[in-house]
Parts: structure tokens; C-alpha cells; sequence
């Protein structure tokens, strides 16, 4: 269902939103909507994990004898000399 809005914003704006809606093909009502839809949508977003990778999951062993912390640092120590 669709609604109409008024809104009262500076005519400058007004102009700069309607020439950049121009400029991209795409009204300033759906360019409006769009924003409001962005901002207002849930921010968390649940990932599905596929099959494929949920049976990957678990399937090497790390040793735990090694520092995988230290090793990092290490690497970036050498990297950024």
C-alpha cells in the first residue's frame, strides 16, 4: 500500500535531490523510499551456512602447541619492516 508523504525541506535540497534522481534514472519518491527502507532495516542479517560448508566445519585439526597469535605478529612485524 502506498501513502503520501509531505515533506518541507529547503529548496536548495529540493533541487540537488531532484537533479541527482535525474542524473541516476530513478524517481525522488523511490530515491526517498529507498534511504528510509536502508536506515529502518534490521541491522542484523543471519547468514544461512550452506551444507557443504557446515560439513567442512570442524574437519582439520591445529596443533595446539602453535602461538597462532605470535606468528601473526610475526608475519606483520616482517611484513611492514
Amino acid at each position: 500500500m502506498e501513502t503520501k508523504l509531505t515533506l518541507r525541506l529547503s529548496k536548495k535540497i529540493i533541487d540537488m535531490a531532484k537533479d541527482y534522481a535525474h542524473n541516476h534514472n530513478i524517481s525522488l519518491s523511490k530515491m526517498i523510499e529507498s534511504y528510509l527502507e536502508s536506515i529502518t532495516k534490521k541491522s542484523v542479517i543471519e547468514t544461512e551456512i550452506s551444507p557443504l560448508v557446515e560439513s567442512l566445519s570442524g574437519i582439520l585439526k591445529l596443533d595446539e602447541s602453535i602461538d597462532f597469535q605470535k606468528d601473526y605478529t610475526n608475519f606483520l612485524t616482517e611484513k611492514y619492516k
